[in-house]
């Protein structure tokens, strides 16, 4: 459903990983990773919801 929004973060989050990586930035690099789990965690509750409603149409 949402899942552009999800990897939208996932990829913004990757890009301020490398960013702070790139600076020598360990915050800029660890707020990074975690918008990329966040991301990841989206995306996979989003799935699972979707595969929910499926079910419960059957």
């Amino acid at each position: 459903m949402f899942q552009g929004n999800a990897k939208a973060k996932q990829i913004k989050g990757k890009v301020k990983e490398s960013v702070g990586k790139a600076l020598g930035d360990t915050s800029v690099q660890r707020a990074g990773r975690r918008e990329q789990l966040r991301g990841k965690a989206q995306e996979m509750t989003e799935k699972a919801s979707a595969r929910v409603r499926k079910w419960a149409k059957h």
